[in-house]
């Protein structure tokens, strides 16, 4: 197994790219390095031209268990980097969402193995392979509100296609953590498997086995249903930038960290 860097190994066999969250002493979170991380592995892979399928998965007790604490500590002391998210930096996305939109845009089929949990980020980063095989016992949720954001990786045109709209209202409003049994009759769950891993990976050689040309004109076709992500995309965008660093989400991260209920205010949109 050959690591890209601390944060993400990758090997590739047989046109199959195993590809391992490795930071699992964090719970694979999202700091700077593994949004780095995950932006270059994918763009690496794209460029491999006998790659078949790819299988994203993370070492240790989780999957991605969402943002870096870090991150949400210097929210939380007026000290985060507050940045310009609406700035297109590949194409439709910035930076943090091409770290999920990048393996929607490789030219292969990607399945996401998931176990533990997949939390805010961490269940964006699923939603950005095109299947996704999950561990009967995980944990996932939307769970930017808890912070006082919005899910802004790439995640809403993507869930936008698989769940109703009342369900995604109802799990990215309240945050509230569901079983992979309701992700299954969600629409967000592929199979449900007790390793998950093994099974992509299983899933991953038989893609590999079929006629290239056919898979990637297959993954072509699905990418182009639907309508034109970039608005959401950038919609995503210009709403984080409304509520980072406002009284509002300084007072959910600092009431969250104190373990307290939070004290909002009344403010015009």
């Amino acid at each position: 197994m050959t690591a890209t860097n601390d944060r993400i190994a990758v090997s590739i066999s047989d046109g199959v790219a195993d590809v391992r969250l490795i930071r699992a002493d964090k719970m694979n979170a999202l700091d700077a390095a593994m949004f780095n991380a995950l932006v270059d592995t994918a763009e690496r892979l794209g460029r491999e031209k006998d790659l078949r399928a790819v299988v994203l998965s993370g070492e240790g007790r989780a999957f991605c268990a969402g943002l870096d604490m870090g991150r949400f500590a210097a929210m939380g002391d007026g000290t985060s980097d507050l940045r310009d998210l609406a700035k297109r930096t590949h194409g439709q996305t910035n930076h943090s969402q091409q770290a999920v939109w990048g393996w929607r845009q490789l030219p292969v089929p990607v399945i996401a193995a998931v176990h533990g949990v997949a939390f805010g980020g961490g269940f964006q980063l699923a939603l950005g392979a095109d299947m996704r095989f999950v561990a009967p016992d995980t944990r996932m949720s939307i769970l930017e509100i808890k912070w006082g954001l919005v899910p802004d990786m790439a995640g809403t045109p993507i869930l936008a296609r698989l769940v109703r709209d009342d369900i995604l209202r109802d799990l990215a409003f309240t945050g509230r953590i569901f079983s992979a049994q309701e992700a299954m009759s969600y629409g967000l769950a592929t199979r449900i498997c007790d390793d998950p891993r093994a099974a992509a990976l299983d899933a991953a050689r038989e893609i590999a086995g079929k006629s290239p040309d056919a898979i990637r004109g297959i993954k072509r076709m699905l990418n182009a249903l639907g309508d034109d992500p970039g608005p959401a995309l950038l919609a995503e965008s210009v709403e984080q930038m409304k509520v980072m660093g406002t009284p509002n989400q300084i007072e959910a991260v600092r009431a969250n960290i104190e373990k307290r209920a939070p004290r909002f205010t009344d403010s015009a949109d």
